[in-house]
């Protein structure tokens, strides 16, 4: 496809902005990847890339083991953009002196433009705009053949440049790719398609097409099964599989009793009666529960769901599919990126159930149509597709079900008080227009009872928390700001409709310091 000839490589430092560097790039219709930037010199120039960028990182360039490149990157004649960090290796790198600045620069900042060519090209209405600093070193010297292009009042260097027959090179003291710069995106803009010749090639109806074609490649006439949850990730993933293979796709959904009012009915609704797919329906409900009695820690939650769902879909398999040798999994690009980052390995906060545990014990080839795309970007290939809104657009929801919004025993008594004070949460999020202002929602029954007066007599029940996040991506988050009346007739109506219920508390806790999820 032509869009594998149009990219822009984003070398990753470790900065906390690299992922926002390349959707920010893709949001402009150019496919950029993400290296980290440990990767050979020949890793890179196989990709053929038509520009590179740089990015940020928490490193300094004169530490022992900071991270760099080989100054060779620099002849090879592809552009690149140096962003903060990248702006002080190159400098360090290409005989340029960079030191400890008098005054960080934190925040927001008032950016002088001294060349409205190239990079700045159109920006900065009467000369200056606004842009997000986040550094403690600056250019004290630049490399030969560089000159300043933009400055602050900290940074007499805040942007530079080396645009010749040799070397076509520019640097940013600021982050362009966050939404505290305004005109940074037109800036990337600028970059991407004026200086490195890229074109609007990166659609969701090009990858549809380049998705199908590899899908048929792969598979041929064999059979697939793809394990669907209903969530965003595997649905998108089962509806571009069928539209490559049609009915060697079946779809198998098990009912682990731990799922939400209408799940099930949803996806037969969906899946089988509307997109016409080969769907299983594996009712495991009494499993699940049995195994999980008594069981309080969420990591042994985890655990045994996991196994038992493994379990289940295995048995099926091995009864029904008839030599299946490909396994549909949703994997998305952050989860790729993750497993290659310049930082390396997350440290495990909490584990979680997904398919990515299958493979391993089945055997069986892994079709991975979305491991290329970001959520945002999985939800619009899903309309595309022709998914309807209730599926492209529902909050993300845990592999191990209400069994972690459950905290301390899962029951089927526990799991009814949730089930209906979820659903009442929900319907008063969509009810008041916030459905798609906020990133998840959830809520949250605790393992403790409070005193209560309902009908002058003394009540000792339930607690339930309610928690809504707004986000981009799910790795940071703050607490979505319902108002108090929609707040205060949610709390109402759980109360009141929910049996078992007196009390009802709203979660204020941004990500970090906790997490989305409770447990």
């Amino acid at each position: 496809m032509e869009f594998w000839h149009n990219r822009i490589l984003v070398l990753d430092f470790g900065s906390q902005y690299t992922q926002l560097i390349a959707r920010r790039i893709r949001e402009a219709q150019v496919y950029s990847q993400i290296l980290p930037c440990t990767v050979p010199l020949a890793t890179i120039l196989a990709y053929r890339p038509q520009g590179i960028v740089l990015s940020g990182g928490p490193s300094s360039v004169y530490e022992k083991k900071a991270p760099s490149v080989p100054k060779e990157l620099f002849d090879q004649g592809i552009p690149i953009l140096g962003i903060c960090y990248g702006m002080q290796l190159v400098t360090h790198l290409s005989g340029g002196e960079v030191a400890k600045s008098k005054h960080r620069e934190y925040g927001r900042a008032d950016l002088t433009i001294d060349d409205h060519s190239n990079l700045f090209k159109g920006i900065g209405e009467g000369g200056s705009t606004v842009v997000w600093m986040s550094h403690g070193d600056r250019i004290e010297r630049m490399p030969p053949g560089f000159r300043s292009i933009a400055h602050t009042v900290n940074s007499p260097v805040a942007a530079m440049k080396r645009d010749d027959h040799k070397r076509r090179i520019y640097c940013l003291q600021f982050h362009p790719e966050v939404v505290h710069t305004p005109e940074g995106t037109q800036i990337l803009r600028n970059f991407v398609y004026d200086i490195c010749g890229c074109k609007p090639t990166w659609t969701m109806q090009s990858y549809v097409n380049m998705a199908v074609q590899q899908i048929r490649e792969q598979v041929g006439k064999e059979r697939v099964i793809c394990a669907l949850s209903g969530g965003v990730d595997s649905s998108v993933a089962a509806a571009l599989t069928h539209r490559a293979i049609g009915d060697q796709l079946t779809c198998i959904f098990v009912d682990n009793g731990l799922l939400r009012t209408g799940e099930k009915e949803q996806v037969k609704q969906t899946f089988a009666q509307q997109l016409h797919l080969n769907l299983r329906l594996l009712d495991a409900s009494d499993s699940f529960l049995a195994k999980l009695k008594g069981v309080i820690d969420p990591e042994r939650k985890r655990k045994v769901i996991g196994k038992l769902f493994i379990e289940q879909f295995e048995a099926e398999t091995k009864k029904k599919s008839g030599g299946t040798k490909f396994l549909v999994q949703g994997t998305l690009y952050p989860d790729v990126i993750e497993s290659v980052s310049f930082k390396g390995p997350s440290a495990t906060i909490k584990t979680h159930h997904n398919v990515g545990g299958l493979p391993a014990r089945m055997k069986l080839k892994l079709i991975e149509p979305l491991r290329q795309l970001f959520k945002d970007e999985v939800r619009v290939l899903g309309k595309e597709l022709g998914l309807p809104d209730e599926i492209v657009w529902r909050h993300p929801f845990p592999g191990p079900g209400l069994a972690i919004r459950v905290l301390g025993a899962v029951t089927k008594e526990r799991l009814a008080i949730l089930r209906g004070a979820e659903s009442i949460f929900d319907e008063e999020i969509r009810a008041a227009g916030l459905y798609r202002e906020i990133w998840q929602s959830l809520a949250v029954l605790l393992p403790i009872r409070t005193v209560g007066v309902m009908g002058d007599q003394r009540t000792y029940e339930h607690v339930v928390a309610l928690r809504a996040v707004t986000s981009l991506d799910g790795m940071t988050a703050d607490w979505a700001k319902i108002p108090n009346d929609v707040l205060g007739k949610m709390s109402n109506r759980i109360i009141n409709e929910v049996r078992g219920v007196n009390r009802v508390v709203y979660d204020i806790s941004s990500k970090p310091p906790a997490t989305i999820e409770w447990e």
